[in-house]
């Protein structure tokens, strides 16, 4: 007996996808409001990922932080996630928070840490409206861009005790509110509304056929990135970046980071005053 071990190796990848579900549920389970939610939003963000043309890798890692995007949610209590009426300021400092302690929990749960910024994104806006920390932008995840969109819809149609559902065709009318407004990214509104069936007015794609990832690895690496900067602002592997570096430059057809960069320029995938500074 005092040499066997103790405990069990660690999860496999099922294991692992299993453990972070069934997590997901029991959060939802703070509030009968909120049943089922978790899987929702993450089947639409996967289904939204894939429509985008993200590779299998960030359609995981985009699932498993849907999953426990409001593990959080437990340090609320449910007299104000079960309010009927308007929340004052201190129980919207509240509700706020669940969203900076989805971020704790996952920052201190090891390899876990890797699904924080994404998950805890949920509740951010392009506008810097959002929470837990206000970012803005390209500052936000770009997997998380896609959560909070999926996120938002998926919300849109289920009932609080503040408000009744929103018919489809009413949260779709809100959600690209929303992108107009900048509230959401546009490509991540489209591919969300898209997966859920809406028609949208243009197809979730780049020039050249370069899906939202490339995009945001075209622009990093034209501003004069290496492949380690590039993959450290995106927090992903080097060797990874290094082959969304060799797929981008098929795909534009040029051999080098000046040429990349010009068809950057000339695609106006940079925002204007990058092209415009001496």
């Amino acid at each position: 007996m005092g040499s066997q071990p103790w405990g069990r190796g660690p999860l496999t990848e099922n294991e692992l996808d299993d453990a972070l579900a069934l997590i997901g549920d029991y959060a939802d389970l703070k509030s009968p409001w909120f049943t089922g939610h978790s899987r929702g939003v993450a089947s639409l963000a996967v289904a939204a990922a894939r429509i985008a043309g993200l590779p299998e890798s960030d359609v995981k890692t985009l699932q498993r932080a849907a999953w426990v995007h409001d593990i959080g949610r437990n340090g609320v209590p449910n007299t104000i996630w079960d309010k009927p009426g308007p929340l004052t300021d201190f129980e919207m400092e509240k509700v706020r928070l669940h969203a900076y302690y989805t971020d704790r929990v996952l920052h201190n749960a090891g390899k876990l840490a890797l699904l924080a910024s994404i998950a805890s994104a949920a509740h951010e806006r392009a506008g810097g409206t959002g929470y837990p920390r206000g970012i803005a932008g390209a500052t936000i995840p770009f997997l998380g861009r896609f959560l909070e969109a999926a996120d938002s819809y998926h919300a849109m149609l289920e009932d609080r005790p503040h408000r009744t559902a929103l018919s489809r065709d009413d949260a779709a009318k809100e959600l690209r509110r929303g992108a107009r407004e900048g509230e959401y990214d546009g490509a991540a509104v489209d591919a969300v509304l898209s997966a859920a069936g809406h028609q949208v007015r243009r197809k979730p794609s780049a020039p050249a056929g370069l899906t939202p990832r490339e995009v945001e690895v075209l622009v990093l690496a034209s501003r004069g990135g290496t492949t380690r900067a590039v993959a450290h602002a995106l927090g992903i592997a080097p060797k990874t970046a290094g082959n969304h570096i060799e797929r981008i430059y098929a795909k534009i057809g040029v051999n080098s980071r000046a040429e990349a960069a010009m068809f950057a320029m000339q695609n106006g995938l940079l925002p204007s005053w990058e092209t415009t500074e001496n």
